[in-house]
């Protein structure tokens, strides 16, 4: 990153960490709905982090170079334990490595070349159960569910431009925004507020069009039971392609899922 991108990068990272500190005042409330919320559909689990900041940030040096932006849904069972405190380290994470392993084109090591972040940092055994915490908790819950969502798409967008915006004249290194899971981004979804966010904040408000940027956003089946690879294989139409023909299907099947979200 150049000095502009890593200012970009830090004011990210600072302003996450700072509002999941502030969030996480509210795991006293939010542990034991979080417990209860699992019960009916998920073996018991050590539940160590109700908030969950990503520590992978904190790795990240000026000297990094910063390639893509992974955006799930919220962090999981493994996501929150107190060894891990990152984001995609369970069998999702480790479907998306392995795509990029087997892809050494794109030039992209999923541990090293991604800042991978959520819709909201606060964790439930499975995304659907975030419904519940909103039903049964607090109003301060529901504000939380909320609010965190709504910042999470501001820093995320701004993170994505931020690096587009300020690279180098020499610099041929791209940067796309990947939103992987969008069942809860669809009619009546938990993220909608994220969904809504987010876009807004690609729009020329004077022209009224969606910004140059945009189109380095993408929408794709979640890592999780390989949805992503079967997605991206039926999308192909077969299994052994070359790179570019990879690169086409990948463009067209995000943009395609961004347009049934989206709109645009």
């Amino acid at each position: 990153m150049n000095k502009k991108q890593w200012e970009v990068f830090e004011y990210f990272r600072n302003e996450y960490k700072k509002n999941c500190i502030e969030w996480s005042k509210l795991a006293g409330e939010l542990r034991p709905l979080q417990i209860e919320a699992a019960q009916k559909d998920t073996p018991p689990y050590p539940l160590e982090t109700s908030v969950v900041y990503n520590t992978q940030y904190d790795e990240i040096t000026p000297d990094d170079r910063i390639s893509l932006i992974v955006v799930g849904d919220n962090p999981g069972k493994e996501e929150q334990l107190l060894i891990n405190n990152k984001y995609l380290v369970g069998q999702s994470g480790r479907i998306a490595e392995g795509f990029f392993r087997r892809n050494p084109e794109f030039k992209i090591d999923f541990r090293k070349n991604v800042v991978i972040t959520n819709k909201t940092p606060v964790h439930t055994a499975k995304t659907t159960h975030l419904k519940f915490l909103k039903k049964n908790g607090s109003k301060e819950i529901a504000d939380l569910l909320l609010v965190s969502q709504c910042k999470m798409a501001e820093l995320t967008a701004g993170l994505h431009k931020g690096l587009l915006e300020n690279r180098d004249n020499s610099d041929e290194t791209n940067v796309s925004l990947w939103l992987v899971g969008y069942s809860e981004l669809k009619e009546k979804g938990i993220f909608l507020d994220y969904k809504q966010v987010l876009k807004d904040a690609y729009i020329d408000l004077d022209k009224k069009s969606m910004i140059k940027e945009w189109s380095e956003v993408y929408v794709y089946q979640h890592f999780s039971m390989n949805r992503f690879l079967i997605d991206l294989k039926d999308s192909c139409g077969k299994t052994n392609v070359s790179f570019e023909e990879l690169q086409r299907c990948l463009k067209e099947l995000g943009w395609k899922h961004r347009k049934e979200i989206f709109g645009c």
